[in-house]
């Protein structure tokens, strides 16, 4: 359990903290104060994993370097399978082995896998919009 696994807890108290403040001007310093405070933690802890990332792309160790890209190939096998073998095997079953039970399908999680893996969820697109993307 991280830090960043305790912000909505001491979110919901900060936040309790701040509006207690009677002054409108010093309530709205200390809001933007705790925003402040919460952007740096962030970028602090995507920095470090950014740099864990480096270290563990740049390993010789299969186990250590090589667990993103297996990933990306079971992604991949069962993409296959789910969209190209499991219908030809139920098209062929139908035909020669009409007795054969279906086989098993799977969910549609393998979509958000893949867009993850890939940088296409929403937030590299507005990372782009707003010019902070290289």
């Amino acid at each position: 359990m991280g830090l960043l696994d305790l912000l909505p807890v001491v979110g919901a108290a900060a936040q309790k903290l701040i509006d207690l403040i009677p002054d409108p001007g010093a309530r709205a310093k200390a809001a933007e104060e705790y925003q402040r405070t919460l952007l740096g933690i962030a970028a602090k802890a995507e920095s470090e994993q950014r740099e864990i990332n480096k270290a563990e792309a740049q390993s010789a160790s299969l186990f250590v370097a090589g667990w993103r890209p297996a990933i990306g190939w079971v992604c991949a096998c069962a993409l296959g399978f789910q969209y190209l073998l499991r219908p030809l095997f139920a098209w062929a079953g139908g035909v020669w082995w009409p007795q054969l039970p279906p086989l098993p399908g799977l969910d549609s999680n393998l979509w958000e896998l893949m867009f993850g893996m890939l940088g296409l969820g929403s937030l590299r697109s507005f990372e782009k919009t707003k010019g902070v993307a290289k």
